[in-house]
């Protein structure tokens, strides 16, 4: 599940039971499957009993997220607010979380992609929320894992317009300020397509998320037109 620090108002995603490289949503390694990863094991072990009991609780898991993080009216799946017990209110980029795992159905995931483009979509990629509070995981800010992600879990859903999109402006994002800094960076102004700031710390030059990301874009996309 996804949940928001109680301090820092910060949206991470929060690991319950699954492996260290399975986000919380997961568990589904096909569209809309509800097989859990580890069930596959324990039938290659010819282990009936580990097998039910992961599908079950992969089923289990799915059923939570639908009662407690989806919301129909709003097209969205929410972060969940640890401290106070609720959904928050707040849309951010993780609402795309259950596609890239595979977990929405195809109702939702069509739902969700009109969220996205009508309120996250900005002109140099994906805001990772729309609030305006000055910290970094707050627009204008845009992080290169959650454009993958949102690439990635909507391409899975046959939205790939939309993917590609967010992928032509991430990358001329990217690129405009790599040719003006000299650097790749931890954030981005997807807003004004300048280097990201705000939070408690001063920009990070490197950065290896936003490298592989823009080669994984590269690889998915090599005819792509930097927007």
């Amino acid at each position: 599940m996804f949940y928001c620090h109680p301090q820092h108002r910060r949206f991470i995603s929060h690991e319950h039971s699954s492996g260290p490289d399975e986000p919380s949503s997961g568990g589904a390694n096909s569209r809309t499957s509800l097989r859990h990863p580890r069930a596959a094991r324990c039938e290659r072990a010819k282990d009936d009993v580990c097998a039910r009991d992961f599908t079950a609780r992969a089923a289990q898991r799915h059923a939570a997220v639908d009662r407690y993080l989806w919301s129909a009216s709003e097209g969205r799946y929410a972060d969940w607010l640890v401290a106070e017990q609720a959904p928050a209110e707040t849309l951010s980029a993780a609402t795309l979380y259950p596609l890239f795992v595979g977990m929405a159905s195809d109702k939702q995931a069509q739902a969700v992609a009109k969220t996205t483009r009508v309120q996250l979509l900005a002109p140099g990629g994906l805001r990772t929320t729309g609030n305006r509070t000055g910290q970094q995981w707050d627009a204008p800010n845009g992080w290169a894992p959650l454009q993958w992600i949102a690439i990635a879990g909507l391409g899975r859903y046959d939205r790939g317009d939309l993917a590609r999109t967010i992928a032509s402006r991430w990358i001329g994002t990217v690129a405009r300020t790599y040719s003006e800094t000299g650097r790749m960076l931890e954030k981005y102004d997807v807003e004004e397509q300048l280097p990201g700031g705000g939070g408690e710390y001063a920009l990070q030059d490197g950065f290896g998320w936003t490298n592989g990301v823009a080669s994984a874009i590269l690889g998915r996309f090599p005819d792509l037109e930097p927007n």
